[in-house]
């Protein structure tokens, strides 16, 4: 990862520009940056920390968190609804946690791109809409779940493979957030809060054929979600145009 992608926001870890990645779509070779940030959940943030955000010219947060998860925890500095001035706020969550079939099929596996392929197929309505509302929104967007690695990695995953990022560049930037947030704590609550550098590596050498597999999918998936063409060019023109 080059220094100008990762994004220094006090208070915030887990924080990245999607611009400066190759791409044969975009007139310079690469995703623009300053369009599209990936981080954890923003109550992270400072007060300082938004300044930072909103000078890297954040203008729309798309959320991707259920509704229940927007409690405060220790060591927030913010709430996720305070009001942040000349910044719009979008509640588009991916995941529905009362849906049986999903929890069932992805419950064990949602820190791994495993799950990706089945949250398309069985809550494609959710999908859907969270990427509309990233075709719709005002750049730069911030997308944010709340370690800013599983949910995130599949939206993240969907908008650079569909702007024509290889696979294997997709799924680095992938594997990038789980190193950035195992064995913290602080940050997450799941298993990979306990791992250290090897059993990173070791899921990584598993897991992140399977990322690359999904950004290779990534035209099926979708239409899976029933993405239509506009919405995708949209998308597209976000990072490359």
């Amino acid at each position: 990862m080059t220094a100008a992608r990762a994004l220094v926001w006090d208070g915030y870890r887990n924080a990245r520009d999607l611009g400066g990645l190759p791409t044969p779509l975009s007139p310079t070779g690469t995703t623009r940056f300053g369009r599209v940030a990936r981080g954890p959940r923003r109550e992270w943030l400072t007060p300082a920390g938004r300044q930072d955000a909103v000078r890297w010219g954040v203008r729309t947060v798309v959320d991707l968190r259920n509704t229940d998860e927007h409690g405060t925890r220790p060591g927030d500095h913010g709430t996720a609804g305070e009001p942040w001035p000349g910044v719009t706020l979008v509640h588009a969550p991916t995941e529905d946690p009362t849906h049986v079939p999903f929890m069932a099929t992805c419950g064990p596996i949602l820190d791994s791109p495993e799950y990706w392929a089945h949250n398309a197929r069985l809550l494609p309505d959710l999908l859907r809409a969270t990427l509309q509302a990233v075709a719709t929104a005002e750049p730069g967007v911030l997308v944010h779940c709340s370690a800013g690695r599983d949910r995130t990695g599949l939206v993240v995953t969907l908008l650079l493979a569909n702007a024509g990022v290889p696979p294997e560049h997709v799924a680095a930037d992938w594997a990038q957030s789980v190193r950035e947030v195992a064995g913290r704590r602080d940050h997450t609550d799941d298993r990979q809060s306990t791992w250290d550098e090897e059993q990173v590596e070791v899921f990584l050498a598993e897991a992140v054929p399977v990322a690359q597999e999904a950004a290779a999918d990534v035209s099926r998936l979708l239409d899976v979600v029933g993405l239509d063409d506009g919405t995708r060019l949209r998308l597209r023109d976000l990072l490359v145009a």
